[in-house]
């Protein structure tokens, strides 16, 4: 909660979702939020996961990264272990789609097909407009054989027949921390 804030705007939060599955927490947040008299007005909203650290001026970065056309941006971090990868996934120049891991490229706004969800601004805008043919759940965890997908990628993989643009914006470092207090 240390996170630097736009002056005179409003802020409501945090907002805690507890005790469900990932996917289906994701899904009653979003829920909540776009269906809350108030908060369906708004312009964005911020998710934070619990074992993710953002900078302090994490946030204001992500404000000026979303403003260049974008449904959400996200801060950069990595997956936990020591054969951690970067989340932020595909190329959107390649064809087919994928979520192949990108390699990130220093302090820029790095355009995506997915993004891990761990400190994402999302524009409400853009999830009330352009996923509103999307059928729910938007946030699943899938484990099947031969088809996996954590929440996020679900999301995207679904988002992107609506023209869903995602990007995250390297400069922006976000610690992930593990159950041993060790920060990747």
């Amino acid at each position: 909660m240390a996170l630097m804030r736009p002056m005179n705007q409003p802020f409501v939060g945090p907002l805690y979702m507890d005790g469900d599955e990932v996917g289906e927490a994701y899904q009653k947040a979003f829920d909540m939020i776009l269906n809350h008299p108030e908060l369906q007005n708004w312009k964005y909203v911020l998710t934070v996961e619990q074992d993710n650290l953002p900078p302090q001026m994490g946030l204001m970065k992500l404000y000026e990264s979303i403003e260049k056309g974008f449904d959400v941006v996200a801060g950069l971090y990595w997956t936990k272990g020591t054969d951690g990868q970067p989340m932020i996934y595909g190329n959107p120049a390649v064809m087919p789609r994928n979520f192949v891991p990108q390699v990130p490229q220093p302090d820029t706004l790095q355009h995506c097909n997915g993004l891990g969800m761990g400190f994402n601004l999302w524009s409400i805008e853009s999830l009330k407009t352009k996923l509103a043919q999307l059928d729910k759940p938007w946030f699943k965890t899938v484990q099947e054989p031969g088809k996996q997908f954590t929440q996020d990628l679900f999301f995207y993989n679904s988002a992107a027949k609506y023209g869903w643009r995602c990007a995250c914006n390297t400069s922006v470092r976000v610690g992930h921390i593990d159950s041993d207090g060790f920060i990747w």
